[in-house]
């Protein structure tokens, strides 16, 4: 059965964070609170975690996973960045965005689109996922939450999540509020971003 965690979003408890950096470190998968709804985690390095997400999303190994990053000084560990795309990032992160960039070595193959070597990396703003990557001093990986067959998980409360994933998660956290919504997730692999996906992110400091 799963464990679930009520975590301060302004100031979040150590002793929680440390635990559920610890369940992560085991080859836990957890529900957590990002800048765009709630997600599934787990560590890199960890197949095993990383076929549980995907079987609760009923997804195969096709469907993509995002690489939450602290900063920038971590993001250039898995995505080679230029100068001009250093500096659109550095103006727009962190926040609610997903940035797909060219993967470097340190990205498995198995994680990167098979056929462009790409990895969609996010830098989040939300205090919660902060004081988490901060205490694994990693990078997590993520799928957005949803489920086959059930409603809009968006309006679901974290116990009720919890309800229907307490068997096949590890952990789940409540944070009092959680915003709704997707990332908006742009392209730099080329000269000019491209927008993939409209969603949180503000678009008006990109030329679309």
């Amino acid at each position: 059965m799963s464990q679930f965690f009520n975590i301060n979003l302004s100031n979040p408890q150590a002793r929680l964070i440390a635990q559920t950096a610890d369940i992560l470190r085991k080859g836990g998968v957890i529900v957590y609170p990002t800048d765009s709804g709630y997600a599934l985690g787990c560590m890199l390095g960890h197949a095993d975690a990383q076929a549980r997400i995907r079987q609760i999303r009923a997804v195969d190994d096709k469907h993509l996973f995002s690489l939450m990053c602290r900063n920038l000084g971590e993001l250039g560990n898995y995505a080679v960045v230029s100068n001009s795309q250093f500096r659109l990032l550095k103006a727009n992160t962190p926040g609610a965005y997903t940035f797909i960039l060219n993967a470097t070595r340190e990205v498995p193959r198995k994680l990167q689109h098979p056929k462009r070597s790409t990895i969609g990396i996010r830098v989040p703003q939300h205090p919660v996922v902060q004081a988490l990557l901060e205490a694994i001093d990693t990078p997590l990986l993520s799928m957005t939450l949803s489920l086959p067959h059930e409603e809009d998980v968006s309006m679901m409360a974290p116990w009720e999540i919890r309800e229907r994933l307490e068997h096949v998660v590890d952990l789940v956290i409540e944070v009092e509020h959680c915003e709704a919504g997707a990332t908006t997730v742009i392209d730099l692999t080329g000269d000019t971003p491209v927008l993939v996906r409209e969603g949180l992110g503000d678009l008006s400091p990109f030329s679309f």
